[in-house]
């Protein structure tokens, strides 16, 4: 008897349980034998393939919004999801239905029974399986495909792509990943493939050389920000009103271009898909115009990333200490006069103590919480690492934001921060609250 589900609900519920760490099987093994009874689909698929520890998100939907309106009809996949694991799953930013999700799933549950006596891999693999069923028969002209953890054992790693991009490296799930810059860059540096050009956003010197080693070894041309193409004349909007700048590749110099993301680190992320798409252009791979470059600048919008609400609330997902210094960054430019009421909460495989004290720094007052996952760092624990003078602890989340949004002053910004789990929930509470 087949495991057999009707209903997203139960689909969802079982899915979730579906855990990397009860897998001991090698990496990729499963996916490439699954993929191979499936008829190998995402061999069908013409892929940009995105990986790095920030900036992946919009860098994908910069792109998406960029080759929709040159005309292709664009796959895209990304995580986390905020509200429903369809969001992952987009064919011109309409997401899978539940029909469809069902659909692959049962086909895929029905392979796992009979090859692998139910024995099913993680859950992030088997939405990675679903996302390749679904393009492929789709018929989508480019897949925008983001790695979930790393890239070299990441279960999306079976592609060989038009083009990879590396957006940045900073220390993150180093049980997994590495403690060193160098180790997690040569773990991200595994989706560059023998001949693919790749770009790359990716600061830090250390982590640098490995991807740059890596190409050299692969023979793949490498675009590096700061190097082969660079941006200036960065002009920042502020109270929401967007950003301007100017990028320049060779020869190829765009000016004024509008970008409706804000903070400095959305243009490095834009500077990306840019010359990815120029990138593709010359090799004939595809036609995008300047016309739709800037319409993709200008209406790329990326929920929980510096997502602004009424009454000067932020939603931003900085789950790492790299994302913490863009978000500081950005509310500087946006609420240069505002006071920085925190309230955060993340996950344990975080590097907590660096992002918290930035937050110190700047903040008028720091409220620590936590969310119900199995892998949720202790309110108390994060604000033991706290050394502002106004800090507090809610173990329920919903007390701790509310309390902050009832106790600030009318010039006070609200930034809720920390796990994109965390970010979800309140972003559902503020809908269902009409705020």
């Amino acid at each position: 008897m087949f495991l057999l589900f009707n209903t997203m609900n139960e689909c969802t519920e079982f899915i979730f349980t579906l855990k990397a760490v009860d897998h001991k099987r090698a990496p990729l093994v499963l996916m490439r034998e699954v993929l191979a009874h499936l008829g190998n689909p995402h061999n069908k698929l013409r892929v940009i393939h995105v990986a790095g520890s920030n900036g992946k998100g919009s860098t994908v939907n910069v792109l998406r919004e960029m080759l929709q309106h040159a005309g292709y009809q664009v796959g895209a996949f990304t995580s986390p999801h905020l509200e429903r694991v369809n969001e992952r799953i987009t064919i011109n930013d309409d997401q899978i239905s539940d029909g469809q999700f069902l659909y692959y799933f049962n086909k895929l549950a029905k392979i796992i029974e009979e090859q692998y006596n139910g024995d099913f891999p993680s859950f992030f693999e088997v939405v990675t399986l679903i996302m390749f069923q679904y393009f492929a028969d789709q018929g989508v002209e480019l897949a925008v495909i983001e790695t979930g953890l790393g890239g070299r054992l990441d279960a999306t790693n079976v592609v060989t792509p038009l083009l990879a991009i590396i957006t940045t490296i900073s220390l993150e799930h180093t049980a997994f990943l590495g403690d060193t810059f160098a180790k997690v860059a040569f773990e991200k540096a595994g989706i560059i493939k023998k001949g693919v050009p790749v770009v790359v956003g990716v600061s830090n010197e250390e982590a640098l050389a490995v991807i740059k080693e890596t190409a050299d070894a692969q023979h793949a041309p490498c675009f590096i920000l700061g190097q082969d193409f660079t941006i200036k004349d960065i002009l920042q909007g502020t109270d929401g009103q967007g950003q301007q700048f100017t990028y320049e590749k060779g020869n190829v110099v765009m000016t004024n271009l509008a970008l409706k993301m804000a903070g400095p680190h959305q243009i490095n992320n834009a500077s990306l898909a840019i010359t990815a798409l120029l990138t593709l252009c010359e090799e004939g791979a595809i036609v995008v115009t300047d016309q739709s470059i800037r319409h993709g600048l200008q209406y790329a919008n990326w929920a929980g990333r510096f997502e602004q609400w009424p009454n000067k609330i932020v939603l931003d997902g900085a789950h790492n200490s790299e994302g913490t210094v863009a978000l500081i960054q950005t509310l500087k430019s946006v609420f240069p006069k505002g006071n920085y009421r925190f309230v955060y909460a993340a996950l344990a495989d975080k590097d907590h103590a660096n992002s918290i004290a930035l937050m110190d720094d700047v903040a008028t007052s720091i409220s620590f919480t936590q969310i119900n996952l199995p892998n949720v760092m202790p309110a108390e624990s994060l604000e033991m690492l706290s050394t502002n003078a106004n800090k507090h602890h809610h173990v329920d989340w919903l007390e701790a934001v509310q309390t902050v949004l009832y106790e600030r002053a009318e010039e006070d910004v609200v930034v809720i921060t920390g796990s994109l789990y965390f970010i979800a929930g309140v972003r559902q509470w503020l809908q269902e609250e009409g705020r």
